[in-house]
């Protein structure tokens, strides 16, 4: 048994299917992974389970932990499953239906009629209030307090638990909002309250108040779980601090988090881009496609540059999010994709997922539709007596089963050659994700590296990677986990804006000093709430710039830390460079127009040392097994990835084992080890 010793920080990322942790040995820089079931019901159940069973594998004891870095997916699942609260929205009078109006964005421009809106809280619920602030800041209407009392006593008798405050131009001016708050609890008792000015304090009304809506009505469902995390800690003897994990790929605490719980929508996926950044740093290999296959869901995050790109803005489930968060792509395709036939005889895979309970029909738990997994293992490409390292053993004759009686049957197929058809229909959707990615910044598939991690990427990353007509794929150390591993290198981060409409000329430096300086006073008072001390605080500013009358705007990195005429000039250099790199076209002599100024504020945290790798074998393979590729049946080595040595380069056919994680090389590709551990796929020469 490996045991550790010292001080430990723990990284855990609740998926759907499983909960994965990485055990980092603070004096050593040396990580440890461990995976167990997610618990649907209560996540913090199997956190605390898997926490447990770390600490029985590992030899350490929970004093020893020296903090939490959590990643989950509780946020993002209440709203997919729409598990939230009642809520309520109050708006300036006349706005009532700004989420329900929406943006006139039509996905069938043929269609008679617009598709349905999305719509969080119901019309009944929304309710507007006497008052008008101007796009400056200026009132024009001042709040009347009787109006604002009658709609609080509305929406006390309305029985919402939340109450979404988004009032017209309230990032230029949030005295109305505030003060509205305030007579909104003082009479509705333990109301969620949650006010656009501090949530997303930016221009466009939907999609403020899409966000903030979104922010109420996740309170409740973050803070109920958050305080059974806290009890469960407590029963344990657990007293370690916690750190929730951000969409921007920062931390924040759990109090932070509970004010402010949509900032949590994309915590799980941005551990993995963190991850990819550090692979990158390491292998020296700017450009990367990093993709993590678990099994529920495929994300997709590109590295161009050695970075990967922050967005002011993103989407779940038809719902606008307007918050900085890592730039990923998500789709439903994963181990437990569910693979199914349509009304017309088509074979489809997913979005449906069997989860975690019961999961794949091969899992043995009450599971019935064959899933990717299934096919895997009916394939040959899993061993139903290695899976988790053997942990649990697989039932392959039944997973072949159901394959014949739900898919093969069906469609008058061979079993092998219907498991092998939802292996292709799968890798396709992957693809897909990946070019649209890729596409839509002018960038080419070729020019980049394929990153393998999750459960189950390591059986379809170079399937995914021919596709695409990429060459190369990358096999990071600890797949399986590799999204906590990536939260190790979170950073304390605070995200904060202003929003106001300047022309990019230097008359506007004085305006844009005075921002930058209370976004830093604002971001040095949350920093000291996290107790960060001021020597390991960093601000980095950043600006939303647009061509006059454009309707979008690029984020463009502030370039240094002052504010004056240079850097200014700087930030209009880089804008038009980025235009022309995202849109083919840029005018130089066009003044911008700056929309946002915003500031990150870093809280530093200590990093893992470089990952010492030794191998712990020969490197030779360790057995043969029949697998099912390109049509036929043939012998592949089987090789333990533990054993794999830096002199190691191993042909397809052949599979390499490890605890989490199982990795197909086909025919025509060849196996290296990097000096890190990495494994290196590239095409046969």
């Amino acid at each position: 048994m490996t045991s550790v010793s010292g001080p430990v920080r723990i990284a855990i990322d609740i998926g759907g299917t499983f909960t994965d942790l990485q055990i980092l040995e603070e004096a050593s820089g040396r990580t440890l992974a461990f995976k167990t079931p997610t618990t649907p019901g209560d996540p913090s159940e199997g956190l605390m389970a898997g926490i447990g069973g770390a600490a029985a594998a590992f030899g350490f004891g929970l004093d020893q932990v020296s903090g939490l870095m959590h990643g989950t997916t509780i946020a993002t699942n209440a709203v997919l499953e729409r598990k939230l609260p009642v809520g309520a929205l109050v708006t300036t009078s006349g706005f009532e239906d700004v989420l329900e109006i929406g943006r006139h964005v039509r996905k069938d421009i043929y269609g008679m009629r617009a598709e349905p809106r999305t719509l969080l809280i119901e019309r009944a619920n929304r309710f507007g209030v006497a008052e008008r602030v101007t796009a400056r800041g200026a009132v024009e209407r001042a709040l009347d307090a009787d109006d604002a009392g009658r709609v609080a006593d509305a929406i006390a008798a309305s029985g919402a638990e939340v109450v979404a405050v988004c009032l017209l131009h309230a990032y230029a001016n949030p005295a109305h909002e505030r003060r509205l708050g305030e007579i909104i609890a003082e009479r509705c008792g333990n109301v969620f309250v949650s006010l656009s000015s501090t949530v997303s304090p930016e221009i466009r009304e939907f999609e403020r108040t899409s966000t903030t809506a979104l922010n109420a009505l996740l309170m409740p469902v973050v803070g109920r779980y958050l305080e059974r995390l806290r009890a469960r800690m407590a029963d344990a003897g657990f007293a370690a601090p916690v750190y929730l994990v951000q969409s921007n790929g920062g931390v924040t605490t759990p109090e932070i988090a509970a004010e402010q719980p949509a900032r949590l929508l994309l915590s799980g996926p941005s551990g993995g881009a963190l991850a990819a950044e550090t692979i990158a740093r390491n292998l020296n290999k700017p450009n990367l496609i990093a993709v993590d296959m678990g099994g529920t869901s495929f994300d997709v995050s590109i590295v161009h540059g050695g970075r990967t790109r922050i967005v002011t803005q993103g989407e779940v489930d038809d719902c606008p999010v307007r918050l900085p968060m890592v730039e990923i792509r998500t789709i439903g395709a994963g181990g437990g994709s569910i693979a199914w036939t349509d009304a017309a005889g088509s074979l489809q895979v997913g979005p449906q997922s069997a989860g975690a309970d019961p999961g794949p029909v091969a899992y043995g738990r009450g599971g019935t539709e064959p899933t990717v997994t299934d096919a895997n293992v009916a394939l040959g490409r899993i061993d139903p007596d290695y899976f988790l390292g053997g942990a649990t053993r697989l039932d392959a004759e039944t997973a072949r089963a159901a394959l014949q009686t739900r898919i093969a049957g069906p469609l008058s197929l061979g079993l092998e050659e219907a498991a092998e058809g939802i292996l292709k229909v799968a890798t396709a959707h992957m693809a897909t994700a990946i070019r649209l990615s890729l596409f839509e910044k002018g960038l080419d598939p070729k020019d980049f590296a394929l990153v393998s991690f999750g459960g189950a990427g390591g059986l379809h990353a170079i399937d995914v990677a021919a596709e695409l007509g990429a060459t190369r794929v990358i096999f990071p150390r600890d797949p399986g986990t590799l999204s906590a591993w990536g939260m190790l290198f979170s950073d304390v981060a605070h995200d904060l804006a202003a929003a106001k409409l300047l022309p990019a000329t230097r008359e506007s430096v004085p305006a844009l000093a005075e921002m930058a300086a209370r976004l830093k006073a604002e971001g040095a008072d949350l920093l000291a709430r996290d107790g960060v001390p001021e020597a390991q605080r960093d601000y980095r500013l950043a600006a939303d710039l647009r061509y006059r009358g454009q309707a979008y705007e690029i984020l463009v990195p502030w370039p240094g830390e002052a504010v004056d005429a240079d850097t200014l000039t700087g930030a209009v250099r880089d804008f038009h460079a980025l235009h022309m790199a995202q849109y083919a076209h840029a005018d130089e002599h066009a003044v911008p127009e700056i929309v946002a100024l915003r500031l990150t504020a870093l809280g530093r945290l200590a990093k893992p040392a470089e990952r010492p790798f030794e191998a712990a074998g020969a490197g030779g393979p360790k057995g043969q097994r029949r697998l099912y590729l390109d049509g036929g049946w043939q012998d592949a080595a089987v090789y333990d990835r533990e054993a794999l040595t830096p002199a190691a380069e191993i042909a397809g056919p052949a599979i390499v084992e490890e605890a989490h994680s199982t990795i197909l090389l086909p025919g025509g590709w060849r196996l290296t080890v990097a000096n890190t551990g990495d494994l290196l796929a590239t095409v046969a020469a």
